[in-house]
This record gives structure tokens, C-alpha cells and sequence, in this order.
């Protein structure tokens, strides 16, 4: 029976372990990921299919109609007239502000 017992307590410990790894490696950000170049400052949802995406690149700023079928170029502009986007929110401050009845 003790044996028993320790053969799951040393699985648990080892599937734990693995859990543990694993959202270790899923935290850390992918090679290239974030402090790039290109920023989408924002895209507005027009159907369906289609939606409009506001990207920065380097010292331009790109009008983009995005499809299912591609991506269509609409306008350039200067990277100045869009202000920087805030940084996203963490998702578990978010729901603790609704479980708080914070807004």
C-alpha cells in the first residue's frame, strides 16, 4: 500500500514538473517577438471578411484593407500623425478589476 502511494506521489511530482516546464517555455517570448519595427496601431473590423489595419513601419505609418483573399496597401502616411498605442493589458489584472466591480 505505501508503495503504491509513493509510485503516485513520484508521477504526480513528475507531471507537475512537466506542467511546470512546459508553461515556462510558453511564457518566454518567441525569437523576434515584440521590440520589432512594425506596430499595429489599430484595426477597425469592416465586415466579415474585411477589415481595415493601421501599421507602423519604421518612419511610416501604412493604411492596410485586410481580406480574406490578401492585403491590399490604401494609403502611406507619415508615422507621426498615429500616436503610439498603449501596451496592451494583462489579462488576469483585467478580470480581477471585473471581479473587484472596478472599471
Amino acid at each position: 500500500m505505501i508503495e503504491l502511494a509513493l509510485r503516485v506521489l513520484c508521477s504526480l511530482a513528475v507531471v507537475f514538473g512537466i506542467l511546470w516546464a512546459l508553461t515556462r517555455l510558453v511564457r518566454r517570448p518567441l525569437a523576434g517577438r515584440g521590440g520589432g519595427t512594425v506596430t499595429v496601431v489599430a484595426r477597425q473590423q469592416l465586415s466579415r471578411g474585411s477589415s481595415l489595419a493601421v501599421v507602423k513601419v519604421a518612419d511610416r505609418a501604412l493604411v492596410l484593407g485586410v481580406t480574406d483573399n490578401g492585403v491590399s496597401l490604401l494609403a502611406d502616411a507619415d508615422a507621426k500623425l498615429f500616436p503610439e498605442p498603449p501596451p496592451p493589458e494583462n489579462p488576469v489584472g483585467q478580470a480581477m478589476k471585473l471581479f473587484r466591480g472596478q472599471r
